[in-house]
């Protein structure tokens, strides 16, 4: 079975310890609603974005966790 599993980093790629730690999740949409849960968490501990993994495979990132100015 697939583990799901976030990367944590900085802006410049650093991979960071997350303020908030996370499970392995056992879906893509699992993780992501976790991510979607504690984003602002993340991103107050020190975490600029982050990578979704599937297994050893990196499915996307960087994605930023700060929000867009409007």
């Amino acid at each position: 079975m697939a583990a799901w599993t976030w990367r944590f980093e900085t802006a410049g790629g650093t991979e960071v310890q997350p303020a908030v730690q996370p499970e392995e999740f056992t879906t893509q949409g699992d993780a992501e609603s976790w991510i979607g849960e504690h984003w602002k968490a993340l991103q107050e501990g020190g975490a600029d974005q982050v990578r979704l993994f599937e297994d050893s495979t990196e499915i996307y990132g960087p994605m930023s966790l700060h929000a867009e100015e409007a």
